[in-house]
């Protein structure tokens, strides 16, 4: 696994673990933990999808530079 999807698996196992614990720790009504735990997680999720779309798009040009260079090599 690249470095950037070990960090990615890392926080999300992290916020996995961090909800289970809040959930087993907390005095509110199991609704209002569920709605809770479901709005952060859809937040850390959101924030996920923004990163991988910029690795994306990081590697998408880095890719076209490396055709650009093999096409001039070939040139």
């Amino acid at each position: 696994m690249k470095k950037e999807t070990k960090i990615i698996v890392g926080v999300l196992a992290g916020a996995a673990l961090g909800a289970t614990i809040a959930l087993a720790l907390s005095s509110d009504s199991s609704s209002e933990i569920k709605g809770k735990v479901s709005d952060w997680l859809a937040g850390i999720l959101d924030a996920s999808k923004e990163k991988l779309a910029g690795i994306a798009d990081k590697a998408s040009g880095v890719a076209d530079k490396v055709k650009d260079k093999i096409a001039e090599i070939n040139a």
